[in-house]
């Protein structure tokens, strides 16, 4: 494989790994667990991988030689530093025993039930060393829910001798993991289950997991193009930009770019539901900063907006909730229909209130909400045109404004969405030991014969060497949410936190914000250097540890 000057730099550079993970290890378990919620229903659909205890991971002075093959798939969005999970990985099965063996199942858990997979060696694993992607392996967004997906996956298990499967995912993923950890274990297959944290969008985390991987880079990574839009911005002083950023359920992206780079306007989703807030109330406080700013010469500036708002507005949350049932239940019949017919169709089966909502709607953002929805039952919120949308309707407000003498100012606008940019950019410092530590971590889980775990890496804002590695039970992180029309076991998503020191901090200055011309330009991630400039964390994980 053809690397970059930069590629060939950062496979020399090597992670940074907790003491606890650098020699032998030995594991220190905590007390016993429950779910978040609803703990009966979780404790019934998993007997055999409820109530574990934490884990925690020690340094000792006893090898351990554990003899173990190993298969790992990479599921769902990519995050950077996937492949280093795998390195990490490989690296710690090789040094428990030579002979230990690494198989990648190709594109995703469906690799897994189509036998696809490859043997991952020392030559091969070495091209992607602190690399960005997953396209070592390739991922997919197949659901291991099914028992037959179990019993084909239990063949090639058998065939390659494999001892455990480890599962890099979101939360979803790692829900599915967790299934299949339990299916295995009640059938006595002897097979070991282990989970990885990974979601940019930052959703995946609680008490015990401080963040996922890849949230440090994709925000870093915007940080800089939204950077280098502001100073644009501020330099031709004539438009607005909508800049959109992705985050499906949870405003943890929008809140971290706007905390590093100081936009005029971010609207956080999470606030809006607890305000009760309509499309027009945010058009509304979107126009009044902009016409303040019209007032002191100022006909420009940046708004950021997370990819998921729509869900948000607890009128269109409820009209999409609906609309999620009606397609889990006669999604067949309406897919084959043209857009009209459609429409019609979702009109003639909505409850009258959801119907009015859905009548008002931008017939474009209508039928965006009516797609197909994904293989988890989500509408698909990065094909809503959110950013066009609230322009366009601030356009009109002012222009209204305009003619009853509230707005002298000029209003034009710009549009972006950053979403790839971020998913596959090279894993900075923090995300290369991260996941680098969280693939040890894996390994030491298995060793140690656990399963149903979750890998984890603490304390992070601290000198890499002070981190604390282990694991926790998934069923932990579990409640039953509604999924395409059913109740089901679901890890429980972190939203924006209203009472936590990341938004607190936010809202401290967000007013002086929308007034002045605040922009911070970030610039881009810094690969070598001094500590404080390259190996620093986010400004949410620093706030939220103090």
């Amino acid at each position: 494989m053809e690397k970059s000057a930069l590629q060939q730099a950062r496979a020399a550079y090597q992670p940074k790994l907790p003491k606890a993970l650098q020699g032998y290890v030995k594991v220190k378990e905590g007390s016993a667990t429950q779910s978040v919620d609803n703990q009966e229903e979780i404790k019934k659909l998993f007997p055999n991988t409820y109530g574990m205890p934490l884990i925690k991971f020690e340094e000792s002075d006893r090898e351990n030689q554990a003899k173990m093959n190993v298969g790992v798939i990479l599921s769902g969005g990519q995050a950077p530093g996937g492949h280093n999970v795998i390195t990490g990985l490989f690296d710690t099965i090789k040094k428990l025993n030579p002979q230990n063996r690494l198989y990648g199942f190709l594109m995703g858990p469906e690799g897994l039930v189509a036998h696809n997979y490859i043997e991952i060696t020392a030559d091969f694993i070495d091209d992607y060393r602190n690399t960005g992607g997953f396209d070592m392996i390739g991922s997919g967004r197949t659901k291991l829910e099914k028992e037959e997906q179990f019993e084909k996956g239990i063949e090639i298990i058998r065939h390659l001798d494999i001892n455990a499967i480890v599962i890099v995912g979101g939360d979803d993923s790692n829900t599915n993991a967790c299934v299949l950890a339990e299916y295995y274990a009640a059938k006595n297959y002897g097979v070991q289950v282990i989970g990885c944290p990974k979601t940019i969008d930052g959703d995946l985390k609680n008490d015990q997991i401080e963040t996922s991987f890849g949230f440090d880079t994709a925000t870093k990574t915007y940080n800089e193009l939204i950077g280098n839009i502001e100073r644009d911005c501020n330099s031709a002083r004539k438009y607005w930009h909508f800049i959109k950023v992705m985050g499906r359920s949870a405003s943890h992206i929008a809140l971290e770019c706007a905390l590093q780079c100081q936009p005029n306007i971010c609207l956080i989703s999470e606030e809006i539901e607890k305000k009760d807030m309509t499309l027009n109330d945010i058009v509304e406080q979107l126009c009044t900063v902009i016409a303040e700013r019209a007032a002191h010469g100022n006909n420009f500036g940046a708004i950021i907006i997370p990819e998921g708002l729509i869900e948000f507005i607890p009128a269109l949350g409820r009209l999409i909730d609906e609309l999620d049932d009606l397609l889990a239940v006669h999604g067949e019949e309406y897919i084959n229909l043209d857009i009209e017919a459609q429409r019609d169709y979702i009109l003639s089966h909505l409850s009258e209130e959801n119907a009015a909502m859905f009548r008002t709607l931008p017939e474009g953002v209508a039928h965006q909400l009516s797609l197909e929805r994904d293989p988890h039952g989500n509408v698909q919120v990065s094909l809503i045109e959110t950013e066009e949308l609230l322009s366009d309707m601030c356009d009109a407000k002012l222009a209204q404004w305009k003619k009853e003498g509230k707005y002298t100012g000029k209003f034009a606008a710009q549009h972006h969405f950053f979403g790839y940019e971020g998913r596959c950019a090279v894993p900075s410092n923090f995300d290369a030991d991260y996941c680098y530590a969280l693939g040890a971590s894996a390994a030491q889980l298995i060793a140690n014969g656990k399963t149903g775990y979750m890998a984890i890496v603490k304390n992070t804002t601290a000198p890499r060497e002070k981190w604390l590695a282990g694991g926790v039970p998934i069923t932990m992180m579990l409640n039953m949410e509604r999924r395409n029309g059913e109740m089901k076991p679901v890890i429980r998503k972190a939203l924006v936190d209203l009472n936590g020191k990341p938004f607190k901090a936010f809202v401290a200055l967000r007013d002086k914000w929308a007034r002045e011309t605040c922009f911070i330009y970030p610039g881009p991630i810094q690969y070598w250097g001094p500590d404080n400039i390259c190996d620093q964390p986010t400004k949410t994980l620093a706030l939220e540890k103090g």
